[in-house]
């Protein structure tokens, strides 16, 4: 009939492995590669690729602006940091030791 029911918009969103709040597969790849195997950062964009078998240019120009732009993960000049959104979207503690980064803005 041409119209697109909410339930429809849902189901389609979960059928591609998109979540309530917009990450897909790769973004939760992402998220818990850098802070189950790196403790949150600061971690370069080429061990990330290397560990999460992408290429570098594809994370840094597909994944990360929207990560970067929700709150996820901040650029800094040591490497990619975990923020404190992606221990609660992922319902884990920080490293010990280890402060939650919070955002700049």
């Amino acid at each position: 009939t041409g119209h697109l029911s909410l339930e429809m918009a849902r189901n389609a969103l979960q059928r591609l492995g998109i979540d309530e709040i917009g990450l897909d597969e790769m973004d939760r790849r992402i998220l818990t590669t850098l802070v189950k195997n790196y403790r949150g950062g600061p971690v370069g964009v080429e061990t990330l690729s290397v560990a999460l078998h992408e290429s570098p240019r594809t994370i840094e120009e597909v994944y990360e602006p929207f990560l970067i732009k929700e709150g996820f993960l901040q650029r800094t000049p040591r490497g990619r940091v975990a923020l404190e959104r992606v221990y609660d979207y992922l319902d884990l503690k920080p490293p010990a030791g280890g402060e939650r980064q919070q955002p700049l803005f």
